[in-house]
């Protein structure tokens, strides 16, 4: 009987998905720009025609399909971008996430209904408004690591909720009703005919926001999420991303070197909470009305897990392990009360399956197997071969 770890079905099939995974890296690494704007073209188109009724009849049988991509997929994707700043770039451990999702919410809900302001006008203002709480956020706590900025950051999340619950200005416990749509564009359809009729989305208005038909607000959605990928993978190739990669790696060691360690960790929460106040925006344009209770701490988690188990620091991978925690619950409502435990139990062996993550970078990776669990201190770190080598030592 071979008892190496090669012989272990297991392990065998982590290697080929490992090998098949670096080869396609490798290939797009040296792949020619016009090849990669091919492949970005595609996947734009990709996901233009993704709330299409036949791509729907099996994605969500129980849920309507363009509303579900909207949110929670569009909504998850776009805030695990955002907190994929923060944990997989920075290397901090931010669980009151929820919290800049809310501030975007009501920010939209409180200028929209008592300002008469429009979304276009609002948007600006809340992604502002949640930067400037992100700063408010770090300045006095980002000089704690680990598990108690994680602690500081959970008790923020949850200050806003039950701030919001106890506000009547905001509506308290009720929340705010009668949020406007934003405002549309013109009433242009798709032509209903030929390839846009079978694929289901001829006579869309892709440009007129109602309250029944969640096509437009999906595409409103997809452009900020485009918009937001641009802008975060400008910063990963800067100078920025480097001072980051610095710090999640080895915080005392990048001081040392000269980095200025709070003004870039500052810099990565005001950055996520923007991209999180964004997402609220939008979702609350969507929404007509919101409560306190849209906003529990068990999202952050959510997100979190998303970010986690696509590969944290790797902006593909959080986009497929947002999809997949977002989608995976509405594909198996059919199971009605056993549904959160396949959930649970579809995580769980992903997460045995590939531990770094689904699609993790090269260098998760690599801090992963020196044991540093590829996020920085954030006690959350993981025996490998460095720190077992060494412990032996130490024997």
């Amino acid at each position: 009987m071979n008892d190496s770890p090669s012989g272990n079905p297991l392990t065998r099939v982590r290697e080929a998905y490992s090998s098949a995974a670096d080869s396609i890296r490798d290939r797009w690494s040296g792949a020619p720009s016009w090849a990669r704007w091919l492949v970005y073209v595609v996947l734009i188109a990709i996901a233009l025609v993704l709330p299409a009724d036949g791509i729907g009849g099996f994605m969500s049988p129980y849920t309507d399909w363009p509303t579900l991509l909207f949110f929670p997929i569009g909504g998850y994707i776009l805030l695990g971008i955002g907190l994929n700043v923060v944990v997989g770039q920075a290397g901090l451990l931010d669980l009151g996430y929820v919290a800049f999702f809310a501030i975007g919410g009501y920010g939209m809900a409180v200028f929209g209904v008592k300002f008469g302001w429009s979304f276009w006008e609002i948007l600006p203002v809340g992604v502002a408004l949640s930067a400037l709480s992100g700063i408010i956020l770090g300045a006095p706590t980002l000089r704690l690591r680990g598990d108690y900025l994680a602690i500081v950051t959970l008790g923020f999340g949850e200050i806003v909720r039950i701030t919001a619950n106890n506000t009547n200005y905001i509506g308290g416990p009720n929340g705010i009703g009668g949020i406007p749509h934003p405002p549309s564009f013109s009433e242009w359809t798709i032509p209903d005919n030929g390839l846009f009729d079978a694929l289901g989305l001829g006579g869309v208005q892709p440009f007129k926001y109602g309250a029944l038909d969640g096509k437009p607000y999906y595409y409103l959605m997809l452009l900020v999420i485009i918009v937001a990928i641009i802008f975060v993978k400008r910063l990963e190739n800067s100078r920025v991303g480097r001072a980051w990669a610095s710090i999640r790696e080895d915080e005392d060691a990048a001081e040392l070197m000269g980095v200025p360690t709070f003004k870039f960790k500052l810099a990565a929460f005001a950055i996520g909470a923007a991209i999180g106040g964004a997402t609220g925006v939008v979702y609350a344009s969507q929404a007509v009305s919101i409560i306190p209770t849209n906003f529990p701490f068990i999202l952050s988690a959510t997100i979190l897990a998303a970010v986690v188990l696509g590969g944290s620091g790797n902006l593909p991978g959080v986009i497929l392990g947002s999809f997949l925690v977002a989608w995976i619950p509405e594909r198996i409502r059919g199971l009605q009360e056993y549904r959160v435990l396949v959930f649970g139990a579809v995580l769980v062996l992903l997460m045995v399956f590939r531990p770094e993550g689904l699609l993790p970078s090269r260098r998760r990776k690599a801090e992963l197997a020196e044991g540093s669990g590829g996020m920085g201190s954030m006690g959350a770190e993981v025996a490998g071969p460095a720190t077992v080598a060494a412990g032996e030592v130490g024997e």
